[in-house]
């Protein structure tokens, strides 16, 4: 049995969820939630902190500083805890309410910017505000989640080795876009594995990570309002974009079948069910990685007067989540799609 004295020392990495009876096609879900943080950014927060210690750059006096839209918060919070090391955490808005009491409960200070910045977003706005931060006070030490290759080693060193030891036949690989990091360090991985492995980015509409025009984004973790700076597209096969509301019925879909995941895994989920409608299928081992957990989404994703305040009164009667959790027959996909060069 494991036995831990740290919570980041403690992380299930080999947990799928086989989902071909919920969405109709073949997908093993990789679930990244089974932690004390709750969500697959324990991985980035725990390597960039080690690597910040090794370099020197962290001591007893310094107070860590992150924009995080939610998860590498509780992360650090958690990991700052343990540690011993202060905590600011600098969110938006869109920040679940559940999100800022748990870091608040795990001894961390929260900021919340209100600005947006030029793309319609907060992420510049939070930048700047670090940024701020630092100039004024030495101490404040920004691990920079958005440039630091820790964030991608940490999943080339264990999450697509995961993926890779469970499924040596791996054909397509469905990864959620934000920081990158994750989708970063599994391409490089699979790119020098024995057999090809077809590597597709998943992202919001809205987000401008791989260009395309900005748009509102209400549900935090996946996509960019800059273009990730650790992002190297030639690693990347192709882009899905999905909408929110197929990341909200996704959820939705999941959930009548007893799994609660989090609005990142549901905008996975749907980008890759709709890959996998518009391709030949059969015969083909896919995976998807599932970032995080649904109960922090309650509130938001989960929560009737949130959704119909903002998506409309309609959004959860479509036939793409029916009584049953399984798909229909007019429950196509929505998400719009397109290929990157490669």
């Amino acid at each position: 049995m494991p036995v831990i004295s740290a919570p980041h020392a403690f992380n299930e990495g080999n947990l799928f969820v086989e989902l071909k009876s919920i969405i109709g096609y073949p997908l093993y879900l990789k679930c990244e939630g089974f932690n004390f943080a709750g969500s697959v950014k324990l991985k980035a927060a725990n390597e960039m902190v080690e690597s910040a210690e090794r370099e020197g750059i962290l001591t007893p006096d310094s107070t860590l500083v992150e924009s995080s839209s939610g998860n590498l918060g509780v992360a650090l919070s958690m990991i700052a805890a343990s540690k011993g090391y202060r905590f600011l955490c600098v969110t938006d808005s869109r920040c679940n309410l559940s999100t800022r009491l748990l870091m608040e409960a795990l001894g961390s200070q929260v900021h919340i910017v209100a600005d947006l910045d030029a793309n319609g977003g907060f992420l510049g706005t939070r930048i700047e505000y670090v940024r701020s931060l630092c100039e004024s006070d030495d101490r404040y030490v920004w691990l920079s989640q958005y440039t630091n290759a820790g964030n991608w080693r940490a999943h080339f060193r264990t999450t697509a080795p995961e993926i890779a030891n469970n499924f040596p036949q791996l054909d397509v690989l469905f990864v959620g876009a934000g920081t990158t990091g994750t989708l970063m360090g599994c391409a490089r991985y699979f790119r020098q594995w024995p057999r090809p492995v077809r590597i597709v980015a998943v992202d919001s509409v809205g987000s401008v990570a791989f260009g395309g025009e900005p748009g509102r984004r209400m549900i935090p973790g996946l996509g960019m309002s800059m273009r990730p700076p650790l992002l190297d597209e030639s690693y990347v096969d192709e882009v899905v974009r999905v909408e929110e509301a197929d990341t909200i019925r996704a959820c939705h879909r999941l959930a009548r079948r007893g799994f609660l995941f989090g609005g990142s895994t549901g905008t996975v989920v749907s980008g890759a069910t709709d890959w996998l409608a518009r391709n030949d299928a059969h015969g083909l081992t896919a995976v998807a990685i599932a970032p995080d957990l649904g109960e922090r989404y309650l509130d938001t994703v989960y929560q009737t007067n949130w959704l119909q305040d903002l998506y409309g009164d309609q959004i959860l009667d479509s036939a793409q989540v029916s009584a049953a959790g399984s798909p229909t027959a007019d429950s196509a996909p929505t998400s719009e799609h397109s290929a990157t060069p490669q």
